[in-house]
């Protein structure tokens, strides 16, 4: 494909409605021409009915929707020069592997000899070469996958559409594939849009990841950023795991279970406020290190532990605070944060840089 025919999405005002439910509540976006942007939330959020907008298969009640300079919010589903992967993949199963992938080469009116060379082409790109006589149901879960992606690049669309193609692979084959599809779309430059409710594979496939909630947009930025700084409550608790503890915020200051701790970034106004801590971020500190003043670049926070579970990869270290509040930490026994693996009733000071505390507003 031709990275110079990607073309940059522009969302503007969109809104849908089911009744009292607003499936899309004046959304919002830019995507950039030849990017990978996934759109990641819980079920009902709103993510799979923005992807039917793009793809023209639902009609919002309201808003703007341009393809490069071209508005397309009233053209139909096949005038928009979209490939499309589903979730069930929706292959032919009467058809062998050549004839599906040629399948919207056909409907274009392609010539037989043209069409052949470009399902070998594209079979080639997506490593199913030599597979084009297979029937469907004598491949592979993976293999179909590749096959229903195939299809939808063969006649070098503009925009690639996916609705949560991976979701019915085993987990070992699906981290498999995040790389491959990743790779695929650096090799096409195509403008990709991905939906999932796996925040994994958000963070590993995207150039960009959109959080949705309640058919709003809660923050759009790089996976590290949207990890290591969310822009609210909702969004440090639905990416990876976070300890939330209640704290009151005054200048670069908060006080947490009776601690005075230095903080890094605030996206919260002075009062009430909660902190967001990542497990693996927690350090159990020495003797010697417990009660080093937050000048130092390290904060810390005495608690109890009340748990410890070996969980194969890391081990989880689960403690109380002096509030009653809960706290978790996780690393690698014998390593770096957990280097002295504590036991449950014996107190420990967990340590954090200024960098990690971050605090949020207390609510979505």
């Amino acid at each position: 494909m031709d990275p110079r025919s990607a073309v940059p999405i522009a969302v503007r005002g969109l809104r849908k409605t089911y009744g009292p439910v607003r499936a899309l509540d004046d959304v919002d976006l830019d995507v950039r021409s030849g990017e990978f942007l996934t759109l990641l939330g819980p079920s009902g959020s709103g993510k799979t009915t923005l992807l039917m907008v793009l793809a023209g298969f639902i009609r919002p009640d309201q808003g703007s929707l341009k393809f490069g300079a071209e508005e397309v919010i009233r053209l139909a589903p096949h005038k928009r020069d979209i490939g499309m992967v589903f979730q069930n993949y929706a292959l032919f199963p009467h058809m062998d592997v050549a004839a599906n992938v040629a399948y919207p080469l056909k409907l274009r009116g392609v010539r037989a000899p043209e069409a052949a060379r470009r399902v070998e082409a594209v079979l080639q790109t997506v490593q199913l070469a030599g597979y084009g006589a297979r029937r469907v149901d004598q491949l592979s879960g993976g293999q179909r996958q590749r096959v229903a992606l195939a299809r939808a690049i063969v006649f070098e669309p503009r925009i690639v559409l996916m609705d949560e193609p991976l979701s019915a692979l085993d987990k070992q084959l699906r981290e498999h594939m995040q790389i491959e599809l990743r790779q695929l779309h650096n090799q096409l430059g195509t403008t990709t849009i991905y939906v999932t409710h796996d925040q994994r594979e958000a963070l590993t496939m995207s150039d960009r990841i959109a959080v949705i909630n309640g058919g709003r947009i809660m923050q759009l930025d790089t996976p590290q950023a949207i990890y290591e700084r969310p822009a609210n409550r909702f969004v440090a608790e639905f990416i990876g795991e976070s300890t939330l503890l209640k704290v009151t915020i005054a200048g670069d200051r908060c006080e947490c279970a009776g601690q005075v701790l230095r903080v890094a970034q605030a996206r919260a106004a002075p009062g009430s406020a909660v902190l967001m801590l990542r497990p693996e971020r927690l350090r159990i500190l020495g003797a010697t290190e417990a009660g080093t003043a937050p000048e130092s670049g390290q904060n810390w926070l005495q608690a109890q532990v009340t748990n410890v579970v070996y969980q194969g990869d890391s081990v989880l270290v689960q403690a109380r605070l002096a509030d009653g509040s809960s706290v978790n930490a996780r690393g690698v026994a014998g390593r770096d944060t957990l280097a002295a693996l504590p036991q449950p009733g014996q107190p420990v000071h967990f340590g954090f840089s200024v960098a990690d505390t971050v605090v949020l507003a207390d609510g979505a």
